[in-house]
């Protein structure tokens, strides 16, 4: 019995030895085992290098193990198997039937139990615990060592029964894997597989207290041990200082020493590889200098010039995979090297995982990246947990989309995008989606109504089909799962659904269609994640069998065990670029690493989370003489020796590379390790690609493999176009992708598209045919609209285009709503005689409220029935109607205006005919509309008219709206009744005023309580109307008579002596002439351009407002104000004085 070490720095060759060793023991014909002990990580490359150094294609008398393999070999002999496995999703399943169970219990811990991730926070806990061979009794020993009335022990009491109700439970049947080393040193004794081996132990850094407990008793069975370990000397002075760079390992050395000793081994004399320079650096004085003075004070310069080691400060991440992409490249096309000669690593592999993907496609790099994923995402994961989902959420518009979308039911994808339209605009959930009848709504917001009638039926049909197709096997596997059932019922009816829906089949051929087109990695994920989901379902039954069990909670269970579950790809092809995290270990065979990522608190790590207990409490455990893992200090000092090791892992170059800012321009600093690099070879010139160069020698760095060449070129003949110069070598690349067959056609789309704009052209006479038609019909808002943006118009009136549907109250629908309330309201009491003046609170309330009810049952799918939520909208609404037409009779029992007409038309089949405008082609324009009421009042004078149009939103009357176009209704529809008449008469009608009459439920706020008069009339003149009144003092006091100063419903302020005060909305009778003709002016200009075909992206922008701000189509568009030809319509701010000024003439 005996160990021995062999040691050396980084370099030395230390694995070659021992299978050196290993080779020359099988040629000598060793009739004793022989074992290679390596981490689980280097299993797999451990056993290549075996078979490649013994030559004999296969490992005959030697073998390669880790410990979890060597405990399966001890169990296998001495026995131990026979206890039902947990693998970490039966742990997790286990944990949270602990925490349920103890929650009553927990004071400290009870806020954090129920909070997503503290299962696996616990789980990592207990394997902690476990490692360390810590007992949950010696955790309720130590408690009884603290203050009585401390926090920390009331946590750590805790603690300690949730780890000790989960030994319990395990101790039932079950095996944790956490366990393995603890059962194999109880059985170890009794096997007799590695009596008089020789053992090689290497790779290892450190050992946990278990395997230590493994490693003392294979001291005491096998023949020698060898300990492989990375330091520069075994005993040092200050080996306990945690800045010693060795530190680690020189602790790990001290604990097998004392091991030895207390078992009386013989510790045999070391063998010390420190040949110089080391084998690795033999070729690259640079990186032997790196390894050997890295962290040495004072620095040791390297004086010679430096070509080994590349420092690169990136502009972002982006850049800095491309630069390094590059340089793969080229190493690969001149240096002879090959991609599995490379590795990549970073310290934020999940924030350059996405981007080295889509960067190394372009530069056709192979490369595997080893990290494990998680599985939660996955579809066949998003199946099952949305199929639950739909039962816990009552059918819920999330989940069954989720469940719709994982592409592993029954459905085509074109039918789900169908129902989730439909879905989304009939607002349907819940037990709509169970009852026997058949959905008969289809909503015009998918259709237009031309549509409706031609096809409505069919898509109906059809969409009834598809629910069909989705609900049937899904109300099958609830009903199955309702009620109170086992865990193992679940567990069938979830299988079933896979079953029945297709899942399983389709898994099946998503593997097969993976396999052949060579997609091995997917093949291999969905072909993990289905044995993986069939582990769960036989783990749930296992552990929780056929206990009674709701479905919410075994959700929660089911979720909690896949949360555990990662998974790691197997490398499907021999040469490729190894990219990872710097957390995990690299081949030693690496010729060229890659660092990316080398900035400040990511390499080195920062290690700032401390766990559930944190660095003071592992403090006083460890003086109590309980010892679990490093706190964060000692980690932190650690650091170091990792950094060592990654730096000193290449044998010819080192790139170390860093963005100087993220993806959002936020800055980043670089490590420290660059500053240390920089001093320690002063010739090393760190280069960038920060500051943009265009010569000959850069231009050259560009051009590499064809698909990042091309897109370079593309960049650089847009520059050429822009005026700056650039290298002549670019033409011979455009040379080539023009004469290469399978780029040529590219390059050509892609010139073409290099002068590409999203600007709108004029339409075709053909075209504007088409979209538009012949004789212009159209209202004065689609014109409005126009102003907005041509190109907006064009998209919404031309081509048709529409929003998506989603069932909701939206305000033009609250606004059609009220409109349609207030006009069968006007009607009933024309209908019974009922004048507004003789109208009472009581009779609007009744009748609001009557109408209301009228229009929601004549509404088939209207949102207002759909929830209580909105029956408690309706209330608010008929509220808000019954304010406003109490408010509407008020206004006319103050006024001797008297309503002559109610939603009254304009165009086809209307007592008014269509406004008619003459255009400069021969064409003609026709507007139509609807006014929402015409007040009229006779006078000596002859009879006013006033215009009032209801209004749900905030708009406000502003004439330089109007003279800017985008306010032309209401001056268009009085200018027509003025021009017209009152229709079946001849009686000329004189302009009196036009005004929006506010629909709203206003906040009336006061520093204290005030009478309900006062709440009134502040009511009153909050939603006082808005608009332009004739400039009459008489005229305007008949529009309120009971004005004193300011009125409460209208836009006007009366001085002493019958003066209109300045403040007040009037125009003169002229001045209202000047209107009326701009507005038809402008409503000509408009329609000119209509009819011209223009459609320009031509959006409007003012001082507080820009006319993109709502607009649906900026999708379709695309107008930037950075694009060339992409401008604002500027409209400056004008006082009233001003547009009086400008439509003088």
């Amino acid at each position: 019995m005996g160990i021995r070490f062999i040691y050396g720095r980084s370099g030395s060759s230390k694995s070659t030895y021992c299978i050196e060793e290993i080779k020359s023991r099988l040629e000598e014909g060793v009739d004793y085992p022989l074992i290679l002990l390596v981490p689980e990580q280097f299993s797999l490359q451990a056993e290549k290098n075996l078979v490649a150094a013994t030559g004999r294609g296969g490992i005959i008398g030697c073998e390669v193990l880790t410990f979890r393999r060597m405990a399966y070999r001890v169990f296998n002999e001495a026995g131990g198997l026979t206890k039902k496995r947990l693998n970490p999703a039966g742990r997790s399943m286990l944990i949270f039937r602990v925490l349920k169970k103890v929650k009553k219990d927990l004071k400290v811990l009870s806020g954090s139990a129920s909070h997503k991730g503290f299962v696996k926070i616990i789980s990592e806990l207990i394997t902690e615990f476990k490692r360390h061979n810590i007992a949950p009794e010696e955790l309720e020993d130590v408690c009884g060592k603290l203050p009585d009335d401390g926090f920390f022990r009331q946590k750590l009491r805790e603690i300690s029964l949730i780890y000790s109700e989960f030994q319990k439970s395990i101790e039932k049947g079950y095996m944790d894997l956490d366990d393995d080393l603890t059962y194999m040193c109880k059985r170890l004794n009794n096997s007799v597989q590695f009596d008089g081996a020789e053992i090689w132990i290497d790779e290892f850094t450190g050992f946990t207290p278990q395997e230590y407990s493994v490693l003392e008793i294979l001291m005491q069975k096998a023949r020698n041990i060898n300990f492989s370990l990375r330091t520069g000397s075994l005993i040092e002075n200050n080996s306990n200082d945690p800045g010693n760079l060795f530190s680690p390992v020189l602790k790990t050395i001290n604990k097998i020493v004392k091991i030895a000793n207390t078992n009386k081994v013989e510790i045999k004399k070391p063998v010390r590889l420190d040949a110089r320079p080391l084998p690795r650096f033999s070729n690259s004085p640079e990186l032997a200098h790196l390894e050997s003075t890295l962290f040495t004070y004072p620095v040791v310069t390297f004086s010679e010039p430096v070509e080994d080691i590349v420092l690169f400060a990136a502009k972002g991440i982006n850049s800095e995979i491309e630069s390094a992409a590059k340089k793969i490249t080229g190493f690969c096309r001149e240096k002879g090297l090959r991609y599995r000669d490379i590795a990549v690593v970073t310290g934020n592999l999940e924030g350059y995982e996405k981007n080295i993907r889509n960067i190394f496609e372009l530069y056709e790099i192979p490369y595997f990246i080893d990290s494990k994923r998680s599985i939660s995402g996955h579809p066949l994961v998003s199946f099952v947990l949305s199929a639950l989902d739909i039962y816990i959420k009552n059918w819920s518009y999330e989940s069954v989309f989720r469940y719709l979308k994982t592409g592993l039911t029954n459905l085509a994808p074109e039918e789900t995008d169908l129902m989730e339209n439909y879905v989304l605009a009939c607002g349907i959930r819940g037990n709509r989606w169970t009852r026997d009848e058949d959905w008969d709504y289809l909503p015009e917001s998918m259709y237009g109504t031309d549509e409706l009638e031609d096809r409505g039926a069919l898509e109906l049909e059809k969409i009834n089909q598809i629910r069909r197709k989705i609900s049937e096997p899904l109300m099958s596997f609830i009903n199955s799962i309702k009620g109170k059932k086992a865990a193992q019922d679940i567990c069938s009816a979830l299988f079933a659904l896979l079953e029945d829906t297709g899942a399983a089949q389709k898994t099946e051929a998503y593997i097969d269609y993976f396999n052949s087109s060579g997609q091995l990695d997917l093949a291999n994920e969905y072909s993990q994640i289905w044995n993986i989901l069939m582990e769960m379902f036989d783990q749930i039954v296992e552990v929780l069998g056929d206990g009674i069990i709701t479905v919410e909670a075994f959700r929660e269970i089911l979720a909690s065990g896949l949360e555990e579950f990662k998974i790691g790809l197997v490398p499907p092809s021999l040469d490729q670029v190894q990219v990872g995290s710097i957390d995990r270990s690299i081949n030693h065979n690496i010729k060229a690493l890659f660092v990316l990522g080398v900035n400040d608190g990511l390499f080195p790590a920062v290690n700032k989370d401390e766990g559930i207990i944190s660095d003071s409490e592992r403090n006083i455990l460890s003086g109590l003489g309980l010892e679990l893992a490093e706190d964060t200090r000692t980690r932190t000092f650690e650091e170091n020796y990792f950094v060592y090791e990654i730096l000193s892992t290449p044998s010819k170059f080192l790139w170390l590379s860093y963005p100087v800012a993220d993806e959002e321009g936020r800055a980043l600093r670089p490590s420290g390790i660059i500053g240390m690099i920089k001093r320690m070879f002063p010739q090393l010139v760190e280069k960038s690609n920060i500051i943009e160069k265009t010569g000959i020698e850069e231009s050259l760095e560009l051009i590499s493999v064809p698909g990042p060449t091309f897109r370079e070129l593309l960049r650089k003949i847009k520059s050429r176009a822009d005026g700056s110069q650039i290298a002549d070598v670019w033409q011979d690349a455009a040379a080539w992708f023009i004469n290469n067959e399978n780029w040529s056609k590219k390059f050509e789309l892609a010139l073409s598209g290099l002068t590409y704009t999203n600007l709108a052209g004029n339409l075709e006479r053909e075209s504007l045919h088409k979209a538009i038609g012949g004789t212009v019909f159209t209202s004065i808002s689609r014109l409005e609209k126009y102003v907005n943006c041509p190109f907006a118009y064009f998209v919404q009136y031309g081509l048709k285009a529409r929003e998506r549907k989603v069932f909701r109250l939206t305000p033009p629908d609250v606004g059609t709503f009220m409109h349609n309330i207030i006009d069968a309201f006007s009607k009933r009491i024309a209908a019974q005689r009922i004048n507004w003046r003789e109208l009472t609170r009581e009779m609007c309330n009744s009748m609001i409220s009557d109408i209301v009810d009228t229009e929601l049952e004549k509404s088939v799918g209207s949102i207002l029935k759909s929830s209580k939520r909105y029956f408690y909208l309706v209330r608010r609404l008929k509220r808000i109607m019954s304010r406003a037409v109490w408010l509407i009779s008020e206004h006319i029992r103050r006024s001797g205006f008297e309503p002559l007409g109610y939603e009254v038309s304009f165009g086809y089949d209307s007592s008014i005919p269509p406004i008619e405008i003459e255009l400069s082609n021969g064409a003609t324009v026709k507007l139509t509309g609807r006014i929402d009421r015409i007040d009229t009042m006779k006078s000596e004078d002859g009879t006013f008219v006033r215009i009032i149009d209801y209004k749900s939103g905030t708009k406000d009357f502003k004439l330089q709206d109007v003279y800017y176009g985008l306010q032309l209704q209401l001056i268009t529809y009085l200018d027509a009744l003025t021009e017209k008449g009152i229709p079946g008469t001849h009686e000329k009608l004189l302009p009196g005023g036009i005004l929006y009459f506010k629909i709203d439920d206003p906040i009336i706020r006061s520093k204290g309580d005030i009478p309900k008069e006062e709440v009134e009339k502040a009511i009153m003149k909050h939603l006082r109307m808005d608009g332009l009144l004739l400039n009459d003092v008489k005229l305007v006091k008949e529009m309120d008579r009971e004005m004193d100063g300011s009125s409460e419903i209208i836009p006007v302020r009366l001085n002493k002596g019958d003066e209109l005060a300045t403040s007040s909305k009037v125009a003169t009778m002229e001045q209202f002439i000047k209107l009326r003709k701009h507005a038809r002016h402008m409503l000509r200009q408009i329609s000119e351009q209509i009819a011209g075909g223009n459609i320009a992206i031509k959006p409007w922008k003012s001082k507080k407002a820009v006319s993109c701000k709502f607009c649906s189509f900026s999708s379709i568009c695309r107008f930037e104000a950075s694009i060339p030809g992409n401008n604002y319509r500027i409209l400056y701010d004008l006082k009233d004085e001003d547009v009086w000024e400008k439509i003088k003439g």
